[in-house]
């Protein structure tokens, strides 16, 4: 893509009502753009991130049989009052039509997933199955902050798993645990995060949340010394020791809630009457699992992780594209170079605008695409293009052939 071509532009100074590192950093590099407290368009560099980061989910979801398919927004009140959720839940968006009628914007989908499985799952030869959805969440933050990790609208992948069993809905579960681990490792924010023990609420014992070490967290945990679990500030009163390893010497850290995964039971089976026959014909109530992940915080959570002075430091996975090509005069390799990158399918974004070199190297690094390659009478001099990753400080002189071979 020819960033001459792009509708957005870099700013040179944040907004002054943004204090968080990823509202800033997003803002400026041209990916975010606030509309109001809490809410945020997605611009065409945010999405492409959004996208791989949505891919990546999808893959590992796919990987452990989830389906996928996409639920309505707009809930009606009778399903959340049969939950006891319309009056109970703080966060609820409630709307009202002309007629009257009242709804509920969705801030989660157990009230439809419920009765909707009530259609389709008449035996226990059906189960376990598990579907997952990518989804605009609405939730009624009264004090939305920090930036897109605490949204009042916000996409989230959530998975949603059935069972006859508790047995099988706790291997299903393990399974669940260690696919997040490996979306976590592929946007580069496992070796910073802690599975974390929280209340399970009325569901269960614990949940789990996997917590990214983080300054701008809004949680705080507490990091077991002895096996690197954690428990959340919620729960360490009533939890003194370890719940993985019963050790008691912990670390308190600031976090941002990167994912959770929840075993709800029968919670929202029950309200609708979810029951299949056993294999001996008994009827059997199921019980069901909900795993939660929402994009726009992954990406905010991304920005606090890598980031210095100068802006964004993408982990090459979740980038908006590969290689930043800027080219600092009119000359036809910078062109060639570019239509070789493409042809090799290696994403590229194209600096080719009349700005001072200063003003390239300044959105390059704000940007923060994972590999810069300058193309100037001087590097071609020397021999190709001057190519430096975007965590380095020194680049080196690169041949248009090599330059695209290493980036393959």
């Amino acid at each position: 893509m020819r960033q001459s071509q792009l509708f957005t532009k870099t700013q040179k100074s944040a907004p002054k009502d943004e204090v968080s590192a990823n509202a800033r950093l997003l803002t400026r590099g041209g990916f975010i753009d606030k509309l109001m407290a809490g809410v945020y368009t997605v611009l065409p560099l945010g999405l492409r991130v959004m996208k791989k980061i949505e891919n990546i989910i999808r893959e590992e979801m796919n990987a452990i049989g989830g389906q996928e398919f996409e639920m309505p927004a707009l809930h009606p009140k009778e399903n959340w009052e049969k939950t006891g959720r319309w009056s109970a839940m703080d966060d609820l968006y409630k709307v009202k039509d002309a007629s009257g009628r009242e709804f509920a914007l969705g801030p989660t989908h157990e009230e439809v997933i419920a009765p909707l499985m009530k259609k389709f799952v008449s035996s226990y030869k059906n189960l376990p199955f598990a579907a997952y959805q990518f989804q605009t969440k609405f939730r009624m933050e009264l004090r939305a902050k920090s930036g897109i990790l605490r949204g009042r609208e916000f996409l989230m992948k959530d998975l949603y798993s059935f069972h006859l069993t508790e047995k099988d809905l706790d291997e299903y579960y393990e399974k669940a645990k260690e696919a997040y681990w490996k979306i976590l490792k592929r946007v580069g924010l496992k070796e910073k995060t802690h599975l974390t023990f929280a209340s399970g609420g009325t569901f269960s014992k614990y949940s789990h949340e996997f917590q990214t070490l983080s300054d701008a967290g809004e949680d705080t945990i507490y990091i077991c010394e002895k096996c690197q679990n954690a428990i959340n500030r919620e729960i360490k009163s009533k939890t003194p020791a370890c719940p993985a390893c019963k050790g008691k010497k912990f670390k308190e850290a600031k976090a941002i809630e990167a994912g959770n995964i929840f075993k709800l039971m029968d919670k929202f089976t029950k309200p609708f009457d979810l029951k299949v026959r056993d294999v001996d014909g008994k009827e059997k109530m199921l019980v069901m699992g909900c795993y939660g992940i929402g994009l726009s915080r992954i990406m905010g959570t991304i920005v606090e992780v890598y980031h210095n002075e100068n802006g964004i430091i993408w982990p090459e996975n979740v980038a908006p594209f590969k290689v930043h090509l800027i080219s600092l005069g009119k000359d036809k390799e910078a062109e060639k170079i570019y239509n070789d990158l493409q042809k090799n399918n290696i994403e590229v974004f194209f600096d080719d605008r009349d700005v001072s070199a200063g003003e390239k190297f300044a959105d390059a690094d704000l940007i923060g695409i994972p590999w810069r390659a300058v193309v100037s009478k001087k590097s071609l001099a020397a021999g190709g293009a001057e190519v430096k990753k975007r965590s380095e400080k020194k680049g080196k002189i690169l041949s248009a052939d090599v330059l695209v071979k290493n980036l393959r």
